[in-house]
Order: structure tokens, then sequence, then C-alpha cells
């Protein structure tokens, strides 16, 4: 007789989850702890490379990077806890219990499944207000390559952008809009076929009309050798504030809402935020995939385990679960690059492997 009753006992509920989050949590401090070595070993020799660092900048790094680790492993550890667990109550014939109590196979993943959703949670939770701030210090750290780092009062650096057949690159961004003001400008002067026919540089810019005042130029003209002194010139013709300003969105480095608006500027401003698209969704669909792990790895707790196959089970979860992570990567490749929509690239994975989950689990059951 099947139970009416969803979820098992409270005692079999708690037993179950605790098991769980137990093994999850220490798989994850495992891949943590050795993950974070190796990587502090390879990055430690151009930290101490900067002259006055030392040991307490090495520990700053870790401090950072680990953030990144745990949010990128933290799905793995939940596939490798849920088939650890499944495994054990299989081979102590506590599945087969819960089976002969009359508890379907969905009943018995349930509090498996409801962890798994606690986990998802703390996970956005995690990303989205440590892990993005992290990820953003430390992105800002590496490009002065380990120096100290600027105090960050919104301005932008080492901005390219093109003005027709020619490019436009400013060292230093301050201010928005047409208070933006330039430091060290240079401008590349090409022909139709991208040939490079001059340079015109000058430490100061500034909006005027629909142009950008740049001065005192010195004009270097590549066919000639010969350099000239312009004075005030006007370039970058129909290039707008907001191609400087916004011209750097680092996904990583921002939390949901932050990007979410930062793709509402770029849209503002006629900029293309279909790869930010992806990774905005991403955000939302990357903790979910927690979810998925229990299910996927469902199938090393079903079938009796002394007919010599749960390893051979447990083998083909970890291999479903996996399998997971290479589609999805793929996937938010493609939608970086213009192949798949943004929602399906964030989304398509996810969804197809519930339904894988869904149909192995129900022919495992059957």
């Amino acid at each position: 007789m099947i139970s009416m009753q969803f979820f098992p006992s409270r005692t079999v509920t708690t037993y179950m989850a605790k098991s769980f989050l137990v093994r999850t949590f220490a798989v994850l401090a495992a891949l943590v702890i050795v993950l974070q070595f190796l990587d502090a070993l390879s990055e430690s020799g151009r930290i101490l490379a900067h002259p006055g660092n030392g040991q307490a900048e090495v520990w700053r790094y870790i401090s950072l990077r680990t953030p990144e680790i745990i949010a990128r492993f933290l799905p793995y550890s939940v596939l490798l806890g849920a088939i650890i667990t499944y495994s054990t109550l299989n081979q102590n014939s506590e599945v087969i219990a819960m089976k002969a109590s009359g508890l379907s196979a969905h009943q018995v993943l349930a509090p498996m499944i409801i962890a798994a959703i606690g986990v998802a949670a703390i996970s956005f939770a995690f990303n989205d207000r440590i892990v993005s701030r992290a990820t953003d210090t430390l992105n800002r750290w590496q490009k002065v390559d380990y120096a100290p780092i600027p105090i960050d009062r919104g301005d932008r650096v080492n901005i390219w952008t093109r003005s027709g057949d020619d490019l436009i690159n400013v060292k230093l961004v301050k201010g928005r809009g047409d208070a933006a003001i330039l430091n060290d400008v240079t401008f590349y002067d090409r022909n139709k076929a991208g040939e490079l026919q001059a340079t015109i540089s000058a430490p100061h810019g500034r909006r005027e009309g629909k142009g950008w005042r740049i001065w005192p130029a010195q004009k270097f003209d590549v066919a000639g050798g010969v350099a000239t002194n312009l004075g005030a010139v006007l370039v970058g013709e129909g290039v707008s504030p907001d191609q400087f300003t916004l011209a750097t969105v680092d996904a990583d480095g921002l939390s949901f809402t932050e990007l979410w608006s930062a793709i509402g500027d770029l849209k503002a401003a006629g900029r293309p935020t279909k790869a930010l698209e992806g990774d905005l969704w991403h955000k939302l669909s990357g903790p979910l995939s927690s979810i998925l792990m229990p299910l996927l790895g469902a199938i090393a707790a079903f079938g009796i385990a002394r007919s010599g196959k749960l390893f051979v089970r447990a083998v083909i979860g970890m291999a479903l679960g996996f399998t997971y992570f290479v589609v999805d990567n793929f996937a938010l490749a493609m939608g970086n690059l213009g192949a798949y929509p943004p929602i399906l690239a964030a989304w398509a994975p996810f969804v197809l492997f519930l339904m894988i989950g869904e149909a192995v689990l129900i022919r495992t059951e059957e």
C-alpha cells in the first residue's frame, strides 16, 4: 500500500536531510582545501613578485579566492554528497525498508530535495552578497599585478571604443554623461582596410558637440614617421559618453540587481547585451542546479546492494551530474557567442536534465 503522506516520518526526514547536508559540506570543505592550496601555490609567485608584498597579501588572496571556489564547486559537492548518502542508505537496506513501508521513490527523495532547495537558496545569497564582491576586488587587484588597489571612485580605466573605422583608447575616464573627462587619449586613424594611418594623442579630453575635443594633441603620421603638434582637435564624432563609461561590465563581479541595472544602462545606450543577459539568468539557474543533483544521483539509491551493481549505479549517477555541468557550460558559451537566446542558454540544461532525472527515476522505480 502506497503512503499518502508525501514525506516520510519526521524522524526519517530529519535523519536523511542531516546526513545529506553533513556529507555535502564535508565534501565541499575537502575540495576547497585541496583546490585552494594548489591555486595559492600557483599564484603566490606573482603576488610576492610585487615589492612590499608578503605573507599578509598571500592570505588576502586566499580570502578573496575562496568564495569563488566555494561557489563553483558547491553543486559538485551536492552531487557527491547525495550519491554518498544514497549509497550508504542502500548498503544498509534503509531504502528497502522505506519502500517496504509504502513510500514511493519520490517520497524517499523528498527530504533530500527539500534540503537541496535550502542549499540553493544559501548558494544564491552567498553568490550575490559575497562572491560578487570578492570577485570584483580580486579582478581589480590582479589588473594592477597585486599592487595596492587604487581607491574606486567610479572611474573607468583602459577603455577602448570604436568610431567608424577608427579606434579610441582612454587610460582614465572620470565622471559620466556629457561631464565625462578623458585622460591620456589616443585616437587611431585607420583607413577602410583597417590599416593604421596616424595616431593622435593628448593628455586631456572633454565632450564638445557630438565629438570630443582633446588637447594639447600630437599627431604621428605612420607613413612619413613625422610628429606634428596640433593643439586642440575634435575627434570621435558620434561617440557617445556611454561608450566610455559603460565599456566594461564584469558579470561575475556584479550582484543580480547590479547586473540588471547595468544591462538596462547598456540597452539605453544601444549597446549589445545578449551575453550579459545570459549571465544574468545563469545567476538564478546556477544555484538551482543544486536541486537537480539529488535527482540525478538518485539511481544510486535504488536496486539491491548485494547484487554487486551499487558501484555501477553510483558511477552512472556521477556521470549524469557531470554531464549536466558540461552541457550547462557549453550552452552558456553558445549564449555568449549569440548562437542561443540568453534565456535558452541559461535554462535549457536545467529543464533538460530535470526531465532526464525524472525519466531515470521512474524507470528505476519500475
